[in-house]
């Protein structure tokens, strides 16, 4: 099972999103624990959460979205209306871009909810590495406004580096930090690998990130689309394997060329036996 902070990464939503979503009836917490009131969510979970978030996309109240979803519309409906969304949408102004691009990412994990990896996922240890690393703050998981932060952060501290005369030892690496039950906002930190005698700087953090003795880890290529899609796959093969996270995922960026459908990321998730 996952905490509803996990869960809210996973599903790209924010975690305020999620409990309103439990209100509503929309989404309820496979288990509540009793003294400390948190929710927790299971993998099959996001199936359903993919379809509430593109009903709600194509324009749907949410009303709306419990009852079509309680009389159990199929994927190829689904599949029907996001077709008719994503004509609306081409047609609309270009500020509309971004949200074609969240709808696409939803139907690709609705198709792929049949596939599980094999050959995709690799369980392996990771070294311990030492991160220069700036950090900022978000509302949710969504790329709206996980990426533009993300890329700011990591032009900050480049500049940041390279006035001070370090040159980065290898690829960037972003992590998602959720907060307690009560929290609101998401933590993104992003970060270089620097040379041992780099001992930190008077604008950014020097962070040490101890080995990983166990990580599943995907790689994912082009990311401009289908990023979603990989991480869902996964979260299933996880959750199928019978591994639990344990600890914070981490996005390493295993190329950066021009052309952004040509970059090369992994994703590596610390886990342990359930």
């Amino acid at each position: 099972m996952f905490t509803i902070g996990d869960f809210a990464r996973h599903g790209r939503v924010s975690i305020r999103m999620l409990r309103h979503y439990d209100t509503m009836g929309l989404l309820r917490p496979a288990r509540v624990d009793r003294s400390s009131g948190y929710r927790f969510y299971e993998a099959a979970q996001l199936s359903r959460l993919n379809r509430v978030v593109v009903l709600k996309d194509l324009g749907f109240t949410l009303q709306q979205v419990r009852t079509i979803l309680d009389e159990d519309v199929s994927t190829e409906e689904l599949r029907g209306m996001l077709r008719l969304r994503r004509a609306e949408l081409e047609t609309a102004l270009a500020d509309a871009a971004s949200g074609l691009v969240q709808v696409e990412a939803r139907l690709r994990s609705i198709e792929n909810e049949g596939r599980m990896p094999q050959e995709d996922v690799v369980i392996r240890r990771l070294p311990a590495v030492r991160l220069a690393r700036l950090s900022g703050t978000v509302p949710s998981f969504g790329p709206d406004d996980t990426g533009p932060l993300t890329g700011r952060l990591f032009d900050d501290l480049c500049r940041r580096l390279d006035s001070a005369g370090i040159t980065p030892t290898g690829p960037r690496t972003v992590c998602f930090e959720t907060p307690a039950e009560s929290g609101y906002g998401i933590v993104v930190h992003v970060g270089l690998p620097v040379p041992p005698e780099v001992v930190g700087g008077t604008d950014f953090q020097v962070v040490p990130l101890p080995p990983v003795e166990r990580a599943a880890t995907i790689v994912h290529r082009g990311m401009t689309h289908g990023f979603l899609s990989t991480s869902q796959l996964l979260v299933r093969w996880v959750d199928v394997h019978g591994y639990r996270f344990d600890g914070h995922a981490r996005e390493v960026t295993l190329g950066s060329p021009e052309n952004p459908d040509e970059c090369v990321a992994e994703l590596q998730a610390p886990v342990v036996a359930a």
